[in-house]
């Protein structure tokens, strides 16, 4: 009895997700107006993200390429999407050209017509944002300022007030659970690690300011002798009790003798040495951008995604770091908060 009421519970189910959820009443049919050698790509962002959205085609807003860049999507003339929307086969138009001269007169007085009538007309940094909670800077131009409101919190006086005392209070419970458990790593620093206990690193903070960031040690002496190199998973460097300190965080602690210094911030992006800062900001449009807050001991890219172990590892982390500086705020600070818990509670760490 328990198994056909188990069996038929599951199939009923199905059966009602397919026929309602899984419908085609949801899809989100688009149009994209974008340059030709963009939309593919902008397609296949937005399908990875939410397998809901179908592509109805594009709109070439590229002079100089009159053909489609991809077959994967099929170019259309404005004549042909008006067609397409009175026959209710797109819900939706998605703005992913920066191109200025693209726009022309004609297809710029239809895009109000549709505004004005109610039709959702959305630019895509927008969307991107809303569905993987990160800035996609790869398609922001150089007028960036207007997706980075950034002065917004900055100047907001109560919020950054709670910010430093919740800093301030949450580093001085730090070093005191720190302090209860120094004698256990000391030891297992002696046994595991064979060498100095504290590691102290030049790091970059807020307006490009370096400071000294304090940490236990969890690699082998002399770990870069050939020079600077981003840690990856499964590191040889890192020793057995190194692993331990990772996993649980408890690494991490010495740097709440740097939040009180005010050198950084229980929430803000990483901070980064130096040497990969140039790097970065060489390869990667606005890594800066990092740098107009406080770094933080966690952080948005910290709980949302993988340790960088590559320059496409670290474009991600800035997507999300971005995030946090254009919509930071008590609630998204409670959310990073809870995530950092669930890690250490769990050992997710790396």
């Amino acid at each position: 009895y328990f198994y056909l009421a188990i069996t038929l519970s599951l199939l009923i189910w199905r059966a009602f997700y397919i026929k309602l959820f899984s419908s085609s009443r949801f899809y989100k049919n688009i149009l994209i107006i974008a340059d030709a050698t963009d939309a593919a790509q902008v397609a296949e962002t937005l399908q990875e993200a939410d397998p809901n959205y179908k592509i109805a085609g594009y709109i070439n807003t590229d002079r100089q390429l009159e053909i489609g860049h991809d077959d994967r999507i099929s170019i259309l003339t404005i004549p042909e999407a008006k067609n397409r929307l009175e026959g209710q086969e797109v819900s939706e138009i998605v703005i992913a050209s920066s191109n200025v001269e693209g726009i022309t007169p004609e297809l710029y007085e239809w895009l109000i017509e549709l505004v004005e009538n109610g039709f959702s007309v959305r630019e895509y940094t927008q969307i991107y944002e809303e569905i993987t909670d990160r800035v996609p800077v790869q398609y922001v131009g150089k007028d960036f300022y207007k997706y980075f409101p950034f002065a917004r919190s900055n100047q907001n006086k109560l919020y950054m007030v709670y910010h430093r005392l919740f800093d301030i209070v949450c580093s001085i419970l730090g070093l005191i659970f720190g302090l209860v458990l120094l004698p256990l790593i000391f030891i297992g620093n002696i046994m595991g690690n064979r060498g100095p206990l504290f590691y102290k690193q030049e790091r970059v903070g807020k307006n490009r300011k370096s400071f000294q960031i304090y940490k236990f040690r969890t690699m082998v002496k002399n770990a870069e002798v050939d020079g600077a190199q981003f840690a990856t998973k499964n590191d040889s460097r890192i020793t057995a009790f190194g692993k331990f300190l990772r996993k649980s965080r408890l690494d991490e602690f010495p740097q709440f003798y740097n939040i009180l210094k005010g050198e950084m911030s229980i929430i803000g992006p990483r901070p980064e040495r130096p040497v990969f800062v140039k790097q970065l900001s060489e390869k990667i449009p606005f890594y800066e951008t990092r740098h107009v807050v406080k770094p933080g001991l966690t952080g948005w890219a910290q709980v949302k995604t993988k340790y960088g172990e590559s320059e496409l590892d670290s474009l991600r982390k800035l997507q999300y770091d971005l995030y946090y500086i254009k919509h930071r705020s008590l609630f998204l600070d409670l959310r990073i908060i809870v995530k950092t818990l669930s890690t250490i509670i769990f050992f997710k760490g790396q």
